[in-house]
């Protein structure tokens, strides 16, 4: 680009811009970005160059002036108390030696000394404590404000609501780091979204993104996310004078920091350190996309200040994702439960990564419209997150005229019949409601955990049955016998028989557990808890109009007409009452709550801490049942605090707070 001119280049930052604000938008307000990160500051860098080039250009609302996204609607807004900036960043070690010799430069004859410490790839949060207990929490936002997440980040087990008292921690203190999914958890969260026919997060920081987003504490709980600090924003009461000082000093406060953190005063040991880092970032429990150089001293950091959006005295040097190049061989499509067809990079197996790769995911047409990618490029691959697998680069240059444009199919690859596009929308989606492949996902998703819970009919045996014909739909799951089970190769009479059990006792489910099961396009758990408790009965949630649903909490614009279509359906009706002739629980044995949520045996707002006999779900639901609310954290207007072993801080709050605290023992004494 060194030949152009202004007017070329007024075009390009403007189309830049725009490009930077779509995945600004996909990466921080909808936790899906579709670029890699070294993609995305390719473009970043193209556009500062360009501002820097023709400053006429320069413009406050540029990306390169502002930080992250705006808030999401559907928090309400906390202004930080001083500004949460982000960190400059680079893939380049000379950028890093021309960094430290600014350093130099702007504190002539001074000695200096950098921290070295993991950029954990997470999700940016600032807590509020006031005299040691937690008062808010809230994400970057734009830098100035952010989104209020304070009841989710209650649920994070590694987060304090009070800080250790007798450690000197300063009486007001902004908090910064980041939140995370560890890597155990991320691969078992999504081995049950594949499971219940959902798609998989693309890495942790997304999972943990979208965690954070969650209205339901109870559905962050269960994530099982944790946190950990690297620095502070305002602090009052206490006088750290280097940040070394200050992660000690958080530490005994009670916050998790980094174990790993450098020290070093040349740039020679800074680059020991960063490689150093980056021969252990793998052990670590999150993801770490590089390493993070600051000056130790305040005093120092003060005096260098700041630019618009980032610190003069720290900068990231981001380590690059490993990639491999391998030949594209074909696309493929696969259909999902709703029907959406999702095109997939069947590859030359390559190793990468840690693992080898033979098919990557497209997303949609339109991604790979915009990328160009062809049947038989050359392209390169790169796991997101270093977990899953993705394309991101075509080697055009290697094209030799054989490359074959895909185009989606106009019919169902699985059963030939049309396909159309969702208005508004880029999903194509299969008509069919008998389509095999559509089959297999919905009784997968109806017999998982968190619908029908049905142990022992996942994948594999879903696959056997619907090839067999031994079930072309959820509701024959219960015309299965020992006769028909037995035609399947390698399934011996107590596989047989636990799987016949378990599908007895599912003919008993909650309500919930039914409509979600139903696979109904936009409705999750919590839609589902919400509709059963209103209607009772699955008949009265059928016959109900989108107004009628647009009443009920959890259910809005979107939702509410996907639940009037689901049971407009023919096919859909008839599925029911063939669930019905099943003897499944359509809501008759709730009774209609014969003990009303207001005066049943656990009436009241509940807690639950420590560790009890039975999953804490088991429990939650015992509470629903018999008229009790289940929420995540503790206030002056909770009733009980089920405190099993091992309770922790919400026991010592309930205390100050005088909510009621409940033993295991009591509370079985309550419901006998």
């Amino acid at each position: 680009m060194s030949g152009i001119s202004a007017l070329e280049a007024a075009a390009r930052v403007a189309e830049l811009r725009r490009e930077i604000e779509r995945h600004n938008r996909l990466y921080y307000e909808e936790a899906a970005p579709v670029i890699s990160d070294a993609m995305y500051d390719r473009l970043y860098r193209e556009l500062s160059d360009l501002e820097t080039r023709f400053p006429e250009l320069s413009s406050p609302d540029s990306p390169t002036q502002r930080v992250g996204g705006a808030p999401l609607e559907a928090f309400t807004q906390i202004r930080h108390l001083a500004p949460m900036l982000s960190l400059d960043n680079t893939y380049s070690e000379e950028e890093v030696a021309a960094f430290f010799v600014r350093l130099e430069k702007l504190l002539p004859g001074k000695e200096m000394q950098t921290v070295i410490e993991p950029k954990v790839d997470g999700v940016a949060i600032s807590l509020l404590y006031e005299e040691g207990v937690l008062v808010h929490a809230a994400t970057r936002g734009d830098g100035t404000v952010g989104d209020d997440v304070t009841q989710n980040v209650r649920t994070i087990h590694s987060i304090p609501d009070r800080l250790a008292s007798g450690h000197g921690c300063p009486r007001r203190m902004e908090v910064r780091g980041e939140i995370y999914l560890p890597k155990a958890k991320f691969a078992a969260i999504n081995e049950e979204r594949q499971a219940a026919g959902e798609a998989p997060f693309a890495n942790p920081r997304n999972a943990a993104a979208g965690s954070l987003k969650q209205l339901d504490p109870a559905i962050v709980a269960r994530r099982g996310l944790r946190a950990v600090f690297y620095g502070t924003g305002l602090v009052e009461g206490e006088s750290w004078k280097t940040h070394h000082e200050a992660l000690t000093g958080l530490h005994r406060c009670g916050l998790p920091v980094h174990e790993k953190v450098w020290r070093a005063k040349t740039v020679a040991e800074v680059f020991e350190a960063i490689h150093a880092l980056d021969g252990v970032r793998h052990d670590f429990p999150f993801e770490t996309d590089g390493a993070v150089i600051k000056l130790d001293s305040f005093a120092q950091r003060a005096s260098i200040g700041y630019t618009a959006k980032s610190p003069r005295w720290a900068m990231a040097y981001k380590y690059k994702a490993e990639q491999a190049e391998t030949r594209l061989l074909r696309i493929t499509v696969q259909v999902g439960r709703t029907g959406v067809l999702t095109p997939v990079a069947e590859l030359e197996p390559v190793f990468v990564s840690g693992s080898t790769v033979a098919r990557a995911t497209l997303h949609n047409e339109e991604e790979i419209a915009r990328k160009d990618i062809r049947e038989g490029d050359l392209v390169v691959i790169e796991k997101a997150g270093e977990v899953i697998p993705a394309v991101v680069e075509v080697r055009k240059e290697h094209r030799d005229g054989s490359e074959r444009v895909f185009k989606m199919p106009e019919v169902c690859p699985a059963c030939q019949s049309p396909v159309s596009r969702d208005p508004g929308q880029v999903a194509i989606r299969c008509l069919n409601a008998s389509c095999p492949a559509q089959m297999r996902r919905r009784m997968e998703h109806f017999a998982s955990r968190g619908a029908m819970d049905i142990e022992g009919l996942g994948e594999a045996m879903v696959e056997q049955l619907v090839e067999r014909g031994l079930a072309r739909d959820i509701a024959e799951i219960y015309r299965l016998n020992v006769a028909k089970l037995s035609t399947i190769p390698r399934t011996g009479e107590k596989s047989i028989a636990n799987l016949l059990n378990a599908i007895e006792a599912s003919r008993g489910q909650p309500l919930w557990r039914l409509i979600f099961g139903l696979g109904i396009l936009h409705v999750g758990v919590t839609s589902a808890r919400a509709l059963a408790n209103h209607f009772y009965l699955l008949d009265a949630l059928m016959a109900a109009s989108a107004d009628d649903l647009q009443r009920i909490p959890d259910v809005g614009p979107v939702v509410a007409p996907a639940i009037v279509e689901h049971f407009a359906r023919p096919e859909n009706r008839a599925m029911i009452e063939r669930l019905r002739e099943a003897g499944l629980n359509f809501g008759e044995r709730d009774e209609r709550r014969e003990i009303p949520a207001e005066g049943g045996k656990l009436a009241g707002t509940w807690v639950i801490t420590g560790t009890l006999s039975q999953p804490r779900e088991e429990i939650a639901e015992l509470i629903r049942e018999h008229g009790g609310k289940v929420i995540g954290s503790i206030s002056k207007k909770t009733g009980y605090l089920l405190a099993g072993e091992e309770a922790g801080s919400k026991l010592e709050k309930a205390g100050k707070l005088g909510v009621r605290v409940v033993s295991e023992a009591e509370f079985r004494a309550m419901l006998d």
